[in-house]
């Protein structure tokens, strides 16, 4: 993304967002394009916002691990500037801020927990990111934000979807038993309004 659009998306993102809110981006890279069209969505990537040191940061989980990321340097990985922003209808008090913050250096903290998991097992100790935003609010609010279902059902559901990609992906067995959890799942969670959009 030139330099200019790039000014322009951190500055009309910066002026809409609060901490806790979630953003939502699409990664230009084969595997997150495999992601979005499997899950029959645009994006294929989530973190949240909070303040430090009066400087917006995105947590999220993203190879190898979870990490915070300036939010320029998050939203210069969006492909065609396709950015949403998304945020809980009652809005959060600094108390409940802190505790999201408390969650997410808390599933942070030791390894295995913060390395990614590249096969987007939801029951593993391991992380991704829209299971990371999922745990951090659930853990913080009692929110559950997404929904977690089996390989066998989301590959139902999205009849679009390269089985043939995700077979040789899993090296020959798609594990369809599996639960994961998708962005997608949670771009369409009632719990949650979009404060911003360029998509």
């Amino acid at each position: 993304m030139k330099n200019t659009h790039l000014n322009s998306l951190e500055q009309q993102v910066t002026a809409t967002l609060q901490e806790g809110d979630i953003i939502f981006i699409s990664i230009d890279a084969f595997l997150y394009k495999q992601v979005a069209k499997g899950t029959g969505s645009w994006s294929s990537h989530v973190g949240f916002a909070i303040k430090e040191d009066n400087q917006w940061m995105v947590i999220e989980s993203k190879v190898p691990f979870v990490c915070k990321t300036p939010l320029r340097k998050f939203l210069s990985r969006t492909c065609k500037g396709e950015v949403m922003v998304r945020r809980l209808q009652q809005p959060l008090s600094s108390l409940e801020i802190d505790k999201l913050k408390h969650s997410a250096e808390k599933l942070s903290a030791t390894l295995p927990t913060t390395l990614y998991h590249l096969g987007f097992d939801f029951d593993s100790d391991r992380q991704f990111c829209s299971k990371f935003v999922h745990l951090v609010y659930k853990d913080a609010l009692g929110i559950e934000l997404g929904k977690a279902q089996t390989l066998e059902q989301l590959l139902e559901e999205n009849p679009q979807a390269s089985v043939r990609f995700w077979r040789c992906w899993f090296l020959g067995f798609i594990p369809w038993k599996r639960k994961t959890l998708t962005p997608a799942s949670q771009i369409e969670d009632s719990q949650l309004n979009t404060i911003f959009c360029t998509v």
